[in-house]
Formats: C-alpha cells, structure tokens, sequence
C-alpha cells in the first residue's frame, strides 16, 4: 500500500470547508499564475487525498498543465488570515464533464443553491491533484 502525507489535522478544515483557494501553475515562460478557484477535496479508493477543481480545456491554466503538471493551492483561513495550508503537488488527471456536473456541484458547495451549468460545459472538466506536500503556519 502507497503512504500518502497525512494532512495537517489542524488545517483539514481548510480543504473540507468551502473555502476559495489560491491555484498556482507554471507558466511556458516559467513565469507563475494564480487564480482564485473552487475546489473539493476528495479521497481515492486507494486513500490517496486528491484536490478536483472545475475549470475548461480552453484556458491558460489548463493549457500551463499540460506542459507543466506542477500545481499548488494556498488557502487563507477566514478565521484567522494569518493561518494558511499550501498544498503542493501535480495533474494527475483529467476527467470530461461535458455537462457541468461537477460546475454545479462546486457551485452548489460554494452557497449558489440555484446554479445551473454553464454556457462553456461541452469544454468542462474535472482537473485531479495530488496532494504530496503540505505546509502550513
């Protein structure tokens, strides 16, 4: 059986919660960008924690992780903004979600009861990261 880090029990909250996080990729000039994102966490069969975020096939950053699967994710604590967890790790996956399923979900999550795909779903999809390192303060 694979070991995985073990997520700060301290800071689990701030995965579970419905908080924005802040998603960095890795530009082709090297250079980074960040986006604020909804995000869920999710476990694998196999216990592997991962991070799936919406986004569409016709953008920057996914295009970044095509090149690049290097991803990381800070997320402020609304408590405390001086607490933080940097999640870091890569593109593992990419699942279709041509009807915005997981949009809505996200959505949902993030206290829009009513939200309904949107106009861009046929280029929707589910982006998977791993979760290899944590740091928190």
């Amino acid at each position: 059986m694979a070991s995985y880090p073990e997520l700060p029990p301290a800071y689990a909250h701030l995965l579970r919660d419905p908080n924005y996080g802040f998603l960095g990729t890795v530009r082709p000039d090297g250079a980074a960008q960040v986006n604020p994102m909804w995000f869920e966490l999710f476990e694998s069969t196999d216990g592997a924690p991962t991070l799936r975020f919406t986004h569409t096939t016709k953008r920057a950053k996914f295009r970044n992780l095509q090149l690049n699967p290097s991803m990381s994710l800070a997320v402020i604590d609304r408590e405390d903004p001086f607490r933080y967890l940097e999640v870091r790790g890569r593109l593992i996956d990419v699942l279709p979600d041509p009807d915005g399923e997981f949009y809505v979900r996200l959505g949902r999550r993030y206290g829009n009861a009513a939200q309904t795909p949107p106009a861009d779903s046929p280029d929707r999809v589910v982006l998977v990261m791993s979760l290899d390192h944590f740091t928190a303060q």
